[in-house]
């Protein structure tokens, strides 16, 4: 393979990667609501005009939710697919990335009130 064919595969993956994301946010309930906090978190980061620092913490928290929000819908998909019935291990697997993504979040809120919260209290001063 010729480094040219090898631009072409690289695009084709990107592209199979967007469509992927497109699928997460078009058929999944909790990526849409990811989507709409991160984006109220991208305001209120511009609103107050976060430290560079602060954008980092902002980003990894959203970059990171919606990764694992993805990553626990394809571990319930390949379930999905591979059993139809009730099986303690195929629930065990859905429970385990579904707990990740809450700890996630609940890590990400905990990011958003250190950052942001001293900032609300400044503007309502």
């Amino acid at each position: 393979m010729d480094s040219r064919d090898k631009n072409v595969h690289l695009w084709k993956s990107f592209s199979f990667a967007i469509a992927g994301i497109k699928k997460a946010l078009w058929s999944e309930r909790n990526m849409r609501i990811h989507f709409f906090v991160s984006l109220i978190a991208i305001g209120c980061s511009i609103f107050f005009s976060i430290s560079k620092w602060e954008w980092l913490f902002v980003i990894v928290a959203i970059g990171g939710i919606f990764s694992l929000e993805m990553v626990n819908t394809a571990i319930e998909r390949v379930v999905d697919l591979v059993t139809e019935d009730y099986h303690p291990l195929a629930k065990q697997a859905k429970d385990l990335a579904a707990g990740a993504v809450f700890i996630y979040a609940i890590t990400a809120v905990v990011i958003g009130t250190i950052i942001f919260l001293p900032y609300f209290f400044r503007w309502l001063i």
